[in-house]
């Protein structure tokens, strides 16, 4: 199992459907999985039931989703934050860091009401202290780093796929 992690809006969802089409391996989605089981949007849950309860939730899907051999994960930005998460990211999967910088991340999600955690007055400061504070999370569990800056998906897979093929992960040129 791939799986991506990375603050909200550094493509996890985009990029991990992209790379599962070139890998020919499913594509799971952990928000959508979470949304499902809640029975309502995650920013919903936020509101109504509070972080806590939305963490316990998104731990027992990752802890599900974890054990499935092959796909793509793309991970909620936040799930980092329970070390019970970390270790099955690290142990389980082959996690790759997707690093976009806060003012980056502003650009493309400023217009965005669907992150509850960026619903402040100053998003681009939320960003800054959400970097600061899971940047060294996110590093602890991933085996590859990749920096989003501004390429394209398509290069962002294909440099992920790189990254792959030189672990032994997946075959040279191939989409195994």
């Amino acid at each position: 199992m791939i799986s991506l992690v990375g603050l909200p809006g550094s493509g996890k969802s985009t990029v991990g459907r992209q790379l599962a089409r070139r890998l020919r391996l499913r594509f799971v989605d952990c928000d959508q999985v979470l949304e499902r089981q809640l029975g309502c949007t995650i920013r919903e849950c936020f509101e109504r039931e509070g972080e806590e309860r939305f963490r316990d939730a998104e731990e027992t899907v990752v802890e599900r989703l974890t054990r499935q051999q092959d796909g793509v994960l793309a991970t909620g930005g936040g799930a980092v934050l329970r070390l019970n998460n970390r270790v099955r990211l690290r142990e389980r999967t082959y996690a790759v860091y997707l690093n976009s910088m806060p003012d980056e991340l502003y650009r493309r999600l400023r217009h965005d009401v669907k992150r509850p955690l960026l619903q402040v007055d100053d998003p681009i400061a939320r960003l800054r202290e959400l970097h600061a504070q899971r940047d060294p999370l996110y590093r602890e569990v991933a085996r590859l780093v990749v920096n989003t800056g501004r390429p394209s998906v398509a290069v962002l897979v294909r440099t992920i796929v790189g990254g792959l093929e030189a672990a032994g992960i997946v075959g040279i040129n191939s989409g195994t």
